[in-house]
């Protein structure tokens, strides 16, 4: 997983909130956008298990890939803050 793009944004959220022109990032909100991944997921998953058109299958894959893509960017994220 490339997350140097990921860094680069948490590095100039971090000098963005030393400057008081952001508010810091609570842990509750990265947990809460976690749990809605979660559900995102399961709900994919249950889609693709569903689904019986191959092209339909392909795309519901690859919003489960991203999906959790992102769910690991966040467990990272909440791991740098808290």
């Amino acid at each position: 997983m490339a997350l140097s793009k990921t860094v680069e944004k948490l590095d100039k959220y971090y000098g963005r909130l030393k400057s008081g022109s952001a508010k810091k990032i609570k842990p509750a909100h990265v947990e809460k956008m976690i749990d809605k991944l979660k559900a995102r997921e399961r709900d994919l998953e249950d889609e693709i298990s569903t689904t019986e058109k191959e092209s339909k299958k392909e795309r519901l894959e690859r919003k489960l890939l991203k999906t959790r893509d992102l769910t690991a960017k966040a467990k990272w994220l909440l791991k740098e803050i808290g």
